[in-house]
């Protein structure tokens, strides 16, 4: 048996089986070793069924009958139904298995089974919904009888993920037949044995046993912990790896006069922040350098990344090429929208004008060359021909564009700077693109963005990168006044949102969900919706008011249309679900109300309420909530009284969990390795290991490396965004 064998050629499948293993991407023997469980069952305590409570996780033994497939009600979901007798009590239970009419089929009319699950109530009824059934060849004496409870615990079991075709249990007793085959002696630990050492961690397999059938809850966790810390390191190791890359590709170094920049600097209709003036000097200083930068600046929603951009942009189209005394460096600006694009090519022409450098825009929808022949102070649309033509020849330093910049036929002459503004919305592949090498020469680039990001994620996400924030906001930018509003208060919001628009201000309000749920829909969840609530503030609130709505589903130009007539002032307010969390500039929108707030995060709604802090008016975010639960409220309290962003997304990483926090899915980062990423330990140590390893041995050559390197290679493939 070997690894890398395919399952089916070790275990008889069904096509069912095949495609539900395909969907969970089990593929070989190690796929199926390394799907660990979401959970361990409780200690399951052996009971008779006159006592049981709601919540209680039990075993249960007694007969089956009254077996029966067929379809629910709502949804048509395929069932199975049985009564279950109990031994000692005579009591009978309904069982319902959703998703599993098989199971109706592998038992017969009064089997012998033992039953295993939470207990629910109906009707003030136990029942159980989906319980764990297996055949017994007979009852346990002394089953149900409390003087012999402590003698009848069963051990705390894995429970994994499953899918219609694989239940928890096949993928358990199939693990147990690997491990029955020997496959453990095959496997060889790729983290070297001294960092196992120094950190206690069991070898690789002693953590698989401890994973799939832990004796006792320490096991468990520290398997986790290896698998964590296993996890941590192959990606700090693929960071570093990438990180030694660009520090050996040559780059345009630049050196610029602080007293240039300064001057520069001296135009701007504001005074930096301390904040701001200690990223431009990092930036500047790695632009001094042999090698190319690689920089993520964070800062949070009107925090000035912009002006940072501008001035050490700056810097680099005020450079003529190497040995040459004429023309411009260049920089390649990339946003994920064309309103966003558009704005930052509004704020280029104003920082840069005076010195008549000629800024260009490619978006899609046409593009645009600032100075004007016609007008010298306005920009005028061009052909995408002519343009990508000067940019090509070097006479146009600065392109500020969306995916448009990656297209093939944009080819710049001494491309020496890339910008890239809220970068996470880009792939990898994408950035990859843009920062692409031109006679081995590699640009400096710097990624924005305004997501407050943990340290922990982004010592480990961006472990390539340097990190820089802005945690200041400009001097006379009014803090934004932040209100919890329950429903008695709604109607003195409403009069306060009339009054800022009769002055000239606008307003957003935020809804969960774009359509109104299925009043048929079992659980379906009461909030608000774009569409609906956009008709009722026309209708009973804001009667004469030009109201729109704004949502994911309209298409990309009906999106731009409506936040173009938003941002020129033509719709009072603007009913939308959170697509406006990121990067939308409407200095005119100082109002913002966030319906059932308790369904966003706190990161979430940091950033939504970030839209209403672009001018020096009074800002006022209004969080609506339902919600009377006392661990909501504290929640949502830390919206009011936290400093910054980078405050409350360790707050929400707390609470919450990092995996809600974010979206992982982006990074290939798993459950368990993004809950570990909570501590800071595990993740500096990781690092720092995988510091050691990549500047001692950057191919890992060493014979001590050999599985480490090949599991990287493997990880790789499938692995890292």
């Amino acid at each position: 048996m070997n690894i890398t064998d395919k399952l089916e050629k070790l275990f008889r499948l069904n096509d069912a089986q095949k495609k539900a293993l395909k969907k969970v991407g089990i593929e070989t023997a190690e796929d199926l070793l390394f799907y660990f469980p979401v959970r361990y069952g409780n200690v399951a305590k052996v009971t008779n069924a006159t006592s049981l409570q709601k919540g209680e996780y039990v075993s249960l033994y007694g007969k089956i009958s009254k077996l029966k497939t067929k379809k629910s009600f709502r949804g048509g979901v395929p069932m199975a139904e049985a009564s279950f007798e109990e031994a000692s009590s005579g009591l009978k239970i309904p069982l319902t298995w959703f998703s599993q009419p098989y199971i109706a089929k592998m038992l017969a009319e009064g089997d012998l089974v033992r039953i295993q699950g939470e207990v629910t109530l109906r009707k003030e009824k136990p029942t159980f919904t989906n319980p764990e059934i297996e055949k017994v060849a007979n009852i346990p004496a002394g089953v149900g009888d409390s003087l012999f409870a402590e003698d009848t615990i069963s051990y705390a079991f894995p429970v994994y993920r499953e899918t219609r075709g694989i239940t928890s249990k096949w993928i358990f007793h199939h693990i147990q037949k690997l491990f029955k085959e020997g496959i453990l002696e095959t496997l060889t630990d790729a983290i070297p044995a001294d960092i196992i050492k120094e950190y206690n961690l069991p070898s690789l397999k002693t953590a698989l046993v401890w994973i799939h059938t832990p004796h006792k809850e320490e096991d468990a966790r520290s398997a986790k912990k290896r698998f964590a810390f296993e996890e941590i390191f192959f990606i700090q190791l693929e960071k570093q790896k990438e990180r030694l890359l660009h520090k050996q590709n040559p780059s345009f170094k630049i050196s610029k006069p602080e007293s240039d920049v300064a001057e520069f600097v001296k135009r701007f209709p504001f005074t930096p922040t301390k904040s701001q003036q200690d990223s431009i000097t990092k930036i500047l200083s790695d632009f001094r350098k042999e090698y190319a930068m690689s920089r993520l600046l964070e800062g949070d929603v009107g925090s000035g990344k912009t002006a940072v951009a501008a001035t050490t942009a700056y810097a680099v189209v005020t450079t003529p090429p190497k040995d040459q005394d004429f023309g411009n460096l260049q920089v390649a600006y990339m946003a994920p929208t064309e309103i966003l694009a558009s704005q930052h090519f509004e704020s280029f022409i104003q920082y840069f004008s005076y010195l008549g450098i000629q800024v260009g825009l490619i978006t899609s929808s046409g593009c645009k060359k600032f100075p004007s022949k016609v007008h010298p102070t306005k920009w005028t649309d061009v052909s995408r021909a002519q343009l990508l033509k000067w940019v090509k020849n070097g006479e146009i330093p600065i392109l500020i564009g969306t995916h448009s910049l990656i297209q093939k036929t944009v080819e710049f002459e001494n491309l020496a700077y890339v910008i890239i503004d809220e970068q996470h919305r880009f792939g990898t592949k994408q950035r990859q693109k843009l920062r692409k090498k031109k006679d081995e020469m590699l640009p400096h680039l710097l990624s924005m963005t305004a997501t407050p990001i943990p340290r922990t994620l982004a010592l480990t996400i961006y472990g390539d990168l340097d990190l820089t924030l802005l945690d200041e906001m400009p001097a006379g930018r009014k803090p934004v006044l932040t209100k919890i509003v329950l429903p008695n208060g709604r109607d003195e919001t409403y009069k306060h949102i009339q009054k800022e628009i009769t002055n000239g201000r606008q307003a957003y309000v935020i809804c969960p969900r774009i359509d109104e749920p299925d009043p048929d829909k079992e659980n379906a969840l009461n909030l608000k919706s774009v569409k609906a609530e956009a008709q009722r503030l026309k209708k009973d609130i804001f009667p004469g008011l030009n109201i729109d709505i704004l949502h994911g589903k309209m298409n990309k130009k009906e999106k731009e249309e409506t936040m173009s007539r938003f941002a020129d002032g033509e719709i009072n307010i603007l009913v939308a679900t959170s697509v406006v969390e990121v990067g939308v500039n409407v200095p005119n929108a100082t109002n913002i109300i966030i319906e059932g707030a308790e369904r966003f995060g706190l990161a979430q709604l940091h950033q939504l309420r970030g839209r209403v802090v672009r001018s020096t008016h009074q800002a006022h975010c209004f969080v609506f909530t339902d919600s009377a639960n006392t661990k909501t409220k504290e929640r949502l309290n830390a919206l009011v009284t936290a400093k910054n962003g980078f405050e409350l997304a360790e707050l929400d990483m707390k609470q919450r969990g990092i995996g809600l926090l974010s979206g992982q899915k982006q990074w290939g980062v798993s459950d368990l390795a993004m809950e570990a990423i909570q501590n800071i330990k595990m993740v500096e140590a990781a690092r720092n290991e995988a510091v050691r390893i990549i500047e001692t041995d950057p191919d890992l050559k060493q014979k001590r490396f050999a599985t480490l390197k090949e599991k990287l290679e493997r990880k790789n493939k499938v692995h890292f965004e």
